[in-house]
C-alpha cells in the first residue's frame, strides 16, 4: 500500500512537470506559426517591391530562419528545412513533456500493480479470518485455509512481477 502510494505520488508529479511544458510548447507552436506568417508576408512584399528603399526595409525584417533558407536555396527558401529550423523549440518542448508523461504512465502501471498486489493479499487475509472464525471440524475450514494460502503465494508472485520504474 505505501509503495503504491508512493508510485501514485510520482505519476502526479511527472504529470504536474509535464503539463505546463506541454502548454509552453503549445503556446511556442502558436507564436512560430505567427512569425511564419509573418515571414511570408514580409517575403511577399519584399519580393514584389521594385522599390530598393522598401527592400531593404522587408529584408531587415526577415527571421534568421529566412534570412538563412535564402542563402541556402534563394529560389525556395520556405522548404522542409526552414520549417524544421522553425520549430525546433516547440518541438523540444513538446518531446520532453512527453517524456515526462511516459514516466508518469510507467509510475501508474506500477501503482495499478501493486493495487492488484494489496487486493489479492486482502482477499487471502479475508479468507483466513472467515477459517479463522469457523469451528475446527468445519470442512469449509480448510477450504478457506487453502483459499488464504493460495491467495497469499499468488499475492508473492504478482509482488514479484511488480515492474520496477527507473528515472534517468
Amino acid at each position: 500500500g505505501y509503495q503504491n502510494a508512493m508510485s501514485g505520488s510520482e505519476q502526479t508529479k511527472y504529470n504536474e512537470q509535464g503539463q505546463p511544458m506541454l502548454t509552453d510548447a503549445n503556446a511556442e507552436y502558436v507564436a512560430t506559426n505567427q512569425e511564419i506568417v509573418y515571414d511570408f508576408t514580409i517575403f511577399d512584399s519584399w519580393y514584389l517591391t521594385e522599390d530598393e528603399e522598401k527592400k531593404a526595409y522587408y529584408q531587415s525584417s526577415f527571421s534568421e530562419n529566412l534570412k538563412a533558407a535564402l542563402l541556402k536555396n534563394p529560389e525556395e527558401p520556405f522548404n522542409q528545412e526552414y520549417y524544421t529550423s522553425k520549430f525546433t523549440e516547440s518541438n523540444q518542448l513538446a518531446n520532453e513533456s512527453d517524456s515526462l508523461f511516459a514516466l508518469a504512465e510507467k509510475f501508474n502501471q506500477r501503482g495499478d500493480a501493486l493495487q492488484l498486489v494489496a487486493l489479492i493479499g486482502s482477499l487471502g487475509l479475508a479468507f483466513a479470518a472467515w477459517a479463522s472464525l469457523l469451528k475446527a471440524q468445519s470442512s469449509i475450514r480448510l477450504t478457506f485455509a487453502l483459499l488464504s494460502i493460495a491467495a497469499l503465494i499468488y499475492s508473492l508472485f504478482l509482488y514479484f512481477k511488480v515492474p520496477i520504474v527507473t528515472v534517468s
